[in-house]
Order: structure tokens, then C-alpha cells, then sequence
């Protein structure tokens, strides 16, 4: 291929300059660097007021906002609440480092938490102490099945009541006496139950809830009142501990007694 050889140096300039220029090589690094970005960054108008320039993007919807009234306006339009969500779906052809290093990250921080959380002792502690099991295996041996809630659960953590010892051997009946008795009972406590003083004693009645039945099949279980407390509970399963109602038969509620199928009130 014959080759021309230019001897005035203006005119071998202006020719590198134009094949530089053709081949994208008339900057230097630094200069092309610029003028890429230059040319990739669009300006991106308000998506709220759509008059004035975007300055900033939500990282949750993907919106652009040109001041903070702008933003707080559209969280509220949109029901959003500016967080990125590390789990939402992106297509292979959207893919991009920024994803894989999201991605990365998200990972690394559930291996953090699996970590700290293998090392909690609260965690991995005992659900049951000796305490529990002593008093299951003492429950066990009076054929009564005594069952405890889950740590959290409100029957477990929030227990509110005044200590009273009863012994087990003592009659239902005799039990009552101690509230509803004139000559035994707290005078405080009669005028607080005199619906039940004044009723006899053979309207009262003693129940107890049946565990382990659905929520829309709830039944009462009604005590024998001349037999001990022991002895009512035998064969019986308790939640924790033992909870009697004291009812009467004169007033209709939503107390079903099991086997009976009537209601029975509860005061």
C-alpha cells in the first residue's frame, strides 16, 4: 500500500487530529472521561411538581424529587416509606454490580444475625426449669395432666393474684365458705358477693374451662362441689394452673356446661 508522505507539519496535524477524532482518541483519559459523563447524565425533572430539576431519587419507589416538601409529598401519595427493599424482584437484563453488591451485603447480614443469635444464651436457655418439672411430675403422679404456655404468652408472663394456701384434701363446698359463708367470710368480700349470699347455695355452681377444644367449640366442665379440690382435678387438663368459675344458674350467658348444652352466667 503506497504511503504519502506530508512534509508541511500543519497538514499532518490537522490529519492526526481528524483520525483521532474518527477513532475516539483526540483526549486524553481524563478528558474522555468527563465528556462520557457530560453526555450520560440526563436531567431528570421532578416527578411530584414536574416543574423544577431532580435532586434526589427515593431509594424504596424509585422517584425523583426536587426538594423536601416534594418528598414528603409523595411518601404520602404513595404510601411510601423511602426504604429500599433488599428482597424485590430484578430481571437478569437489570442486573447490574450495584444488585450483586446489594445482594452480597444482604446475605452477609443475615449470616450476622444467624450468628449473633447462635451465640444469645437467652435464646438457648431451658424452656422448662427444675421447678416446672418437679410440678409436672407431681401433677403427673394425681393423674392430672398440668401443661405450661410458651415463654411470651400472657397466661405465662402475666399472672396477677392473692395468695391464698388451700389444701388440696379440702371440700369444694368448705372452700366457698371461706367467701360466701356469713360467719367465716370477710365482711368486704360478702358485700361485694351478695348476689351469691343471697342465692342458695344449691343455684351456686363451680366450672372449670375443658382444654384442648377449638375456639368456637369452648366448654365448661361443672366441679362436684362435695368432692376436694384434688379430686375434681383428677383426670383433667391444666393450663398453667387451675381457673374456677363461680356461676349461677338463674342467668343465661354464653357459658356452656360440656355434655349439658346450656348457658350458664357468669358474674
Amino acid at each position: 500500500m503506497p504511503v504519502t508522505v506530508v512534509k508541511c507539519p500543519c497538514l499532518f496535524h490537522i490529519f492526526l487530529r481528524y483520525f483521532y477524532h474518527r477513532t475516539g482518541q483526540d483526549r486524553t483519559g481524563k478528558e474522555r472521561k468527563e465528556v462520557n459523563h457530560i453526555h450520560s447524565r440526563t436531567i431528570q425533572i421532578c416527578e411530584v411538581c414536574d416543574t423544577e430539576e431532580a435532586k434526589y431519587r427515593c431509594p424504596g419507589c424509585l422517584k425523583y424529587s426536587c426538594s423536601l416538601p416534594c418528598v414528603k409529598k409523595h411518601k404520602t401519595a404513595s404510601n411510601c416509606n423511602g426504604v429500599r427493599e433488599k428482597t424485590a424482584y430484578v430481571s437478569v437484563t437489570e442486573f447490574s454490580d450495584l444488585n450483586l453488591l446489594s445482594d452480597y451485603r444482604f446475605l452477609e447480614e443475615l449470616g450476622r444475625l444467624a450468628d449473633c443469635a447462635a451465640r444469645d444464651d437467652i435464646l438457648h436457655r431451658p424452656s422448662s426449669n427444675k421447678f416446672i418439672n418437679l410440678l409436672k411430675n407431681r401433677a403427673r403422679r394425681c393423674n392430672i395432666c398440668l401443661k405450661t404456655s410458651p415463654v411470651g404468652f400472657t397466661k405465662r408472663d402475666q399472672i396477677f393474684f392473692i395468695l391464698h394456701w388451700v389444701p388440696d384434701d379440702k371440700l369444694l363446698s368448705d372452700i366457698l365458705k371461706l367467701y360466701l359463708d356469713p360467719q367465716e367470710a370477710d365482711p368486704v368480700i360478702l358485700q361485694r358477693l351478695k348476689i351469691y349470699t343471697m342465692a342458695p347455695q344449691s343455684d351456686i355452681q363451680i366450672l372449670m374451662k375443658v382444654e384442648n377444644r377449638p375456639h368456637n367449640s369452648i366448654r365448661y366442665e361443672e366441679l362436684d362441689t362435695k368432692k376436694s379440690l384434688l379430686d375434681n382435678l383428677k383426670g383433667k387438663v391444666v393450663l398453667e394452673y387451675p381457673t374456677l368459675h363461680v356461676v349461677l344458674k338463674k342467668f343465661n350467658t354464653d357459658m356452656i356446661i360440656l355434655g349439658h348444652g346450656k348457658n350458664i352466667s357468669y358474674i
